[in-house]
């Protein structure tokens, strides 16, 4: 048991050796661990699920929303082409989808795919996607921000439980790509 770098939290456990409480794409990812920092540094808290959506987890547990991301699943369509992607930010900030994310996607069109597409293609549940463990070859587009937080609240791939990660770790995963501002205020 360590105590959690941030939130009020019963215990902090290592992710890595606690995978069965991590929806299955997450789990292999932090299996096949090689990011900028040891894998022994990313955390895993549990959580109600009742509490999952980003407000109310943030009272509950005492994480501000500077230091709570979240991950969404972006559609941009260029024609019939469709290319999903995962866009991490900041929780009081907004993705700036037709902006940002469609410019660096190259599509004429992006907006939040749907949760049918967004759990089906993420093998993830709704409310607890997390950027660890997304399908290879998506693009994942962080707020710099986001990798700039020493430690950063995500999702488990599951409602119930969050990790807790030093941002620069997202940085590496497959896909990333940082973009300063890519998180706007709301």
């Amino acid at each position: 048991m360590t105590s959690a770098p941030i939130g009020r939290f019963d215990e902090a456990l290592p992710a890595a050796e606690h995978t069965d409480l991590l929806a299955a794409p997450v789990a292999a990812a932090l299996r096949a661990w090689q990011g900028p920092v040891p894998v022994e540094q990313l955390l895993y808290v549990d959580t109600d699920p009742a509490n999952a959506d980003t407000a109310v987890f943030g009272e509950v547990y005492g994480v501000p929303p500077e230091q709570s991301a979240n991950c969404v699943v972006i559609a941009g369509k260029r024609g019939q082409e469709v290319t999903l992607a995962g866009c991490v930010v900041l929780a009081h900030t907004r993705a700036d989808v037709n902006g940002m994310v469609r410019r660096h996607l190259g599509v004429r069109k992006a907006s939040f795919a749907s949760m049918d597409t967004a759990v089906g293609e993420s093998g993830m549940e709704y409310g607890g996607i997390s950027p660890i463990g997304l399908p290879a070859g998506w693009p994942l587009l962080i707020d710099a921000a986001v990798t700039d937080t020493p430690y950063v609240v995500i999702g488990s791939g599951r409602r119930r439980g969050k990790l807790l990660v030093p941002g620069k770790a997202l940085a590496a995963l497959p896909g990333a790509v940082v973009l300063d501002g890519l998180g706007t205020v709301v």
